[in-house]
């Protein structure tokens, strides 16, 4: 019984020489791993390759929803083993349908993700079955304690169609779309503001039927400590009191003194207790103001991990997992260089573009490559890919965490949701 293989092309590899290799369809291998069936393959990606069990031939006035009922499956096990249907209900007379794999996954562990209100429909109804929660963002305050409100309808009512259970993202951000801790410290301080915004934000649950809240209120200050504890603590009362749920994101600390103003004004230990749930934001060593490194480098995720744990219960804990590259101009030059962001698909691309290999760090459990532009100036990226994923679930695996939460569902990565799917049972 085969679970999944991960597999590195090498040169002079196709998909169709993989595929006869692993006696697996061509055409699945490419919609699992996003491939471009008339682009080559990039020597040192990574490939992902399932074994079905049961599969179906789709016959004329077959859907999804017949099809489920026919095996006795959901709708969102479908969607999941066969991401090309993209969330689609209808079926081609003739597409191959895997019911099921040979071999299910024993980790069971909930996924969530994040989207801006503007994420297209085809790509919100492709990843949507894959994700436990959903959360659209952005909620955040004015000083008086009313809300900023994003253009959220269409994602809760997607996420509800699809089975998903929307959680309201609430932020420190204005009206001008900036984000403001001295927002956040001025509303602690004012136990009235503080009173309305839950107010508003338990009003907003009810009305739009979400979950729960997911809070995320960065660069506290010192001061502020134990005054976001309490407001946790406050939130989670009124959620729970409703059955629904709070979760907090914390950045990813290693120890109860670490300095900066990203970590000072938050304490793991009490945000553990106030919270039913702690969202650990383990991302961004790689970003994309500093030096060319890995974006979640799994060692340094790993330590954050074992600190948390120390902290609070793992079962509340929740992984942050990072869907999206950076590319660096070399050589970095500190407060100059400004690496843009990209997808999984799109650094491929552009490795395939130059004639680039990639390579993969042990250490950090992710994949990168160097190329030169058509100016002569030299490039490094470092992204994602089913590897790297893979290490990520090993994480919630070995330390018994709850799940991951995306950041986030903007760009498309087929290969990940399968890999996720492959080696989790999600929620």
């Amino acid at each position: 019984m085969r679970l999944l293989e991960i597999i590195t092309v090498n040169s002079g590899d196709t998909v169709f020489s993989i595929a006869t290799r692993y006696g697996v369809s061509a055409a699945k291998l490419i919609d699992d791993n996003g491939l471009d069936e008339n682009a080559a393959l990039v020597t040192g990606q990574s490939i992902v390759i399932l074994f079905p069990d049961e599969t179906y031939t789709a016959r004329p006035g077959d859907s999804v929803a017949t099809a489920a009922m026919r095996f006795g499956v959901s709708t969102r096990t479908l969607f999941r083993n066969n991401i090309f249907l993209e969330g689609r209900n209808y079926l081609e007379v003739g597409s191959n349908l895997v019911i099921s794999y040979e071999q299910t996954p024993t980790l069971r562990a909930f996924l969530g993700g994040y989207a801006y209100d503007f994420i297209s429909q085809e790509l919100l109804d492709t990843v949507v079955p894959y994700m436990t929660y959903l959360m659209p963002f952005t909620y955040g305050f004015r000083s008086d304690g009313s809300l900023v409100t994003p253009d959220d309808d269409r994602l809760v009512a997607t996420a509800v169609r699809a089975g998903a259970r929307p959680l309201m993202h609430l932020s420190t951000l204005t009206d001008y779309g900036n984000f403001s801790n001295t927002l956040s410290h001025e509303m602690l301080m004012n136990n009235t503001v503080r009173q309305t915004l839950i107010e508003n934000v338990k009003s907003t649950v009810i009305q739009k039927n979400y979950y729960g809240v997911d809070i995320d209120f960065e660069f506290l200050f010192a001061e502020d400590r134990q005054r976001y504890v309490e407001f946790i603590t406050l939130v989670s009362a009124e959620m729970n009191g409703l059955g629904k749920i709070c979760v907090v994101a914390v950045p990813p600390k290693t120890s109860d003194t670490q300095t900066g103003l990203l970590y000072e004004g938050v304490d793991y230990a009490g945000l553990g207790e106030a919270a039913d749930y702690v969202f650990v934001m383990t991302y961004e060593w790689g970003y994309r103001f500093g030096p060319p490194l890995a974006i979640a480098p799994i060692q340094s995720a790993e330590r954050v991990v074992q600190y948390s744990i120390s902290r609070i219960p793992p079962e509340k804990i929740i992984l942050g997992i990072s869907n999206y590259g950076y590319d660096w101009t070399l050589p970095f030059v500190r407060g100059e260089s400004d690496a843009p962001s990209l997808s999984t698909a799109q650094a491929l691309e552009l490795a395939g573009i130059y004639g680039a290999e990639i390579l993969f760090d042990e250490l950090a459990q992710a994949p990168y490559f160097y190329y030169t532009d058509p100016s002569g100036r030299a490039h490094v990226v470092w992204f994602e890919d089913a590897r790297s994923y893979a290490a990520k679930v090993g994480l919630i695996r070995n330390y018994g965490l709850a799940g991951g939460f995306i950041w986030d569902l903007m760009r498309e990565n087929p290969q990940g949701y399968v890999t996720l799917n492959a080696l989790m049972d999600i929620e």
